[in-house]
């Protein structure tokens, strides 16, 4: 979700918005995120060739096209930036900031337009031949970022700009640029550049067919007669009624899947369904991604380094692939005793069904964890999603984030890919600040997960920032869409990265605007912001039933005693996420057998015993983004526990704190490191305490 960086753990132009979140289920499943740094942002497809400055650009369109007029755009686009590159190629002494860095900073915004575009079509455009000609744009578009991320000339001439008399965000970025070029391989020889070239396309198109092969592959199950949807809320049970043969279906989509993990009585069910949806992409993606490792691991090794994980870790907070060992470790020890006393809880609760039980397995555990709230905590979830219809919470977290941050959210009069996209516009003061769309609800052949991020990164009386939240959540069919709490989470989550990125994008450099700090510190500040969706404030200003009764406080109250059971389970199924994307990526790919480490990991690390012919890692789409670096949702959570330090002393709703928040840790993009940002904010350094002080929380 950020700005282009050349090199090889920046293969990926493909949409520079995937900013996801995890499932709570403890599925993790998310599609293709890529790196911050790694991204190009969109700008009009007849990119300039000079510098443009002082004036802000019309928006590019992002509505309904075919497939012929996008792959006409996207050659036109394509042609306008390769001139950019020769151009630039050509530029002779003196080389400066104004001759070399700011024409630099035009292409890499030019490459954007094509390549932000095609990756957002590639996985929201209705159309199947529109997604497929994105899909062959993305291709074109990655081949001209590998070119430029290997160019020696462009490389000698960045080289040669003195900066030392500018401020510090050109420093930083010129910085930036010269040791990404490095690490992509510039410095090598001739072969060795030809051969990244190489393996940075086929990297691409195994990603692509990863993700393509998960997102496409729908799998059901069929129920004989409605007694099997017994436990389900009566919408969900109107909403799947038997078709022509008598049989009900329930598909692996998330509005389906989920709710059924949730309530359905039936065990022999809900084992089925769950075996279904860590199926999807099984068996097609297995030799996709033993490629896809297979190649990162030559490119690395190629460049110098033990592997992957050592690569893509070097510029990370985290440093190394070692220290993110350890940290998985330290997270798994420190969450231990709390995921035994939850798993026990939740054992005793499911031997009153079936006696001879022994474990809680996968299948189970959300079930029976409702169940224990309800009957422990007396929080029933179908109680209290009455009161999260979905129009209510786009409302009601419009309303928080404006409140908090002094901002103001109106429609925004334009056309989108799909009749159901909403657009809005962001202004403070009556001054446009940004723009963004919403696509919130399920169709065919649509990105399948919760992701936000930035299409087009603003640029200092350039162009304005425009971001885009794309969810899966009930709605838009003409029902209330009535939402459980964890989707309301879900959704202001990735409104914060949303918001993030457009309160980041006011910088002249490309590279400093938007979310391009440290990856491992992107989820910080939307894992804070989760903390407002169980105010009791917050919700009652917009948490309402059909009836306009507002959620009682006393189901409020219940909700927060209830918050912190099963934070241990959760932590320690995230590290076991954690640990498989590293250890894909931390050794020879000749000697990993995908299946065997799993089974390996998930007995050392996971709540949840090995189901048999689960192949979960064919649909892990993190595997493809993140690749080893899944690590980064607990560290970033480390983080944001930690900043909200503040907010809980001095108020969540102080301007004040707010205020010097958003200008300390959003406002700044990737302008200085992410390090610098939470000191400024903190007033210290940021300290792993809070976070084990939540875990031990009664």
């Amino acid at each position: 979700m950020a700005t282009f960086a050349p090199g090889p753990d920046t293969v990926k132009t493909r949409l520079r918005l995937m900013i996801c979140a995890a499932v709570a289920l403890g599925l993790a499943a998310c599609a293709s995120v890529k790196d911050p740094g790694s991204q190009t942002p969109a700008s009009p497809s007849a990119a300039p060739t000079q510098p443009v400055t002082a004036s802000i650009a019309a928006p590019m369109s992002f509505g309904p096209t075919t497939a012929s007029e996008f792959q006409s755009e996207c050659q036109h686009g394509l042609q306008a930036a390769t001139a950019m590159l020769e151009q630039l190629e050509r530029i002779q002494p003196p080389l400066s900031v104004a001759t070399v860095l700011e024409p630099y900073n035009d292409l890499r915004i030019a490459i954007g337009n094509g390549s932000g575009k095609a990756s957002l079509y590639f996985n929201l455009y209705p159309d199947a031949a529109v997604r497929d000609a994105a899909q062959v744009c993305e291709q074109s578009w990655n081949e001209l970022t590998t070119r430029l991320s290997l160019s020696r000339p462009v490389y000698d001439a960045l080289s040669a700009v003195d900066a030392s008399g500018t401020d510090s965000a050109t420093r930083f970025v010129l910085e930036k640029q010269l040791r990404d070029f490095r690490r992509s391989g510039v410095d090598r020889d001739e072969a060795t550049r030809d051969r990244v070239k190489v393996l940075q396309d086929e990297i691409l198109k195994l990603g692509q067919a990863f993700g393509k092969n998960a997102r496409e592959d729908v799998r059901q199950i069929e129920l004989d007669s409605v007694e099997q949807l017994a436990g389900l809320p009566q919408d969900y049970i109107d909403a799947h009624r038997p078709n022509d043969r008598g049989k009900i279906v329930i598909t692996t989509d998330y509005p389906d899947a989920l709710p059924f993990f949730d309530y359905a009585r039936d065990d022999a069910a809900r084992k089925a369904l769950r075996l279904a949806f860590t199926n999807r992409g099984y068996p097609a993606n297995e030799p996709v991604l033993k490629e896809l490792i297979s190649r990162r691991h030559e490119l690395a090794t190629l460049l110098g380094y033990q592997s992957w994980a050592h690569y893509i870790t070097e510029n990370k907070m985290v440093g190394t692939p070692e220290r993110a060992a350890g940290f998985i470790d330290q997270v798994s020890e420190l969450s231990g005793p709390r995921a035994e006393a939850e798993t026990a809880r939740l054992l005793a609760r499911l031997r009153v069904i079936d006696p001879t039980a022994t474990s809680v397995q996968s299948w189970q555990g959300s079930y029976i964890d409702k169940l224990v709230r309800k009957e422990q905590f007396a929080v029933d979830n179908q109680r209290i999603r009455q009161y999260f219809a979905y129009d209510k919470v786009r409302d009601g977290i419009f309303d928080l984030v404006s409140t908090l941050f002094g901002v103001e959210i109106a429609p925004w009069d334009t056309v989108a890919w799909d009749a159901s996209v909403e657009a809005y516009e962001l202004r403070e003061n009556g001054r446009l600040i940004g723009r963004f769309y919403l696509d919130m609800h399920p169709r065919d052949g649509k990105f399948k997960h919760a992701a936000a991020g930035s299409i087009v990164p603003g640029i200092t009386d350039r162009q304005l920032p425009v971001s885009v939240l794309m969810c899966n959540f009930p709605g838009g069919d003409g029902t209330a869409g009535l939402m459980e709490h964890a989707d309301v989470t879900t959704f202001l989550h990735e409104f914060g990265h949303l918001m993030h990125s457009l309160f980041a994008s006011d910088h002249h450099w490309v590279d400093n605007s938007s979310i391009t700090m440290e990856w491992d510190f992107v989820e910080a500040p939307s894992q804070m912001l989760e903390e407002w969706i169980w105010d009791r404030e917050t919700l009652q200003k917009f948490a309402t039933n059909a009836q306009g009764e507002v959620i009682p406080a006393e189901l409020v109250e219940k909700m927060n005693a209830a918050r912190m059971f099963g934070e241990g389970r959760q932590a320690r199924q995230q590290m076991f996420y954690a640990a498989l994307s590293l250890n894909y990526y931390n050794r020879d790919p000749a000697k990993l057998d995908l299946l065997a480490t799993m089974k390996e990991l998930q007995a050392r690390y996971s709540i949840y015993d090995y189901l048999e012919g689960d192949h979960f890692y064919s649909n892990f789409g993190h595997l493809d983004g993140y690749s080893a670096m899944y690590y980064t949702y607990m560290w970033s959570k480390v983080i944001a526990t930690d900043m909200f330090t503040r907010f809980d002393t001095e108020g969540m709703r102080n301007a004040g704190t707010a205020r010097a928040y958003r200008d300390e840790v959003l406002a700044t993009g990737g302008s200085r490191p992410a390090a610098e940002s939470v000191k400024a904010f903190l007033g210290r350094e940021y300290s792993f305490d809070a976070f084990a002080d939540y875990l031990k929380a009664d």
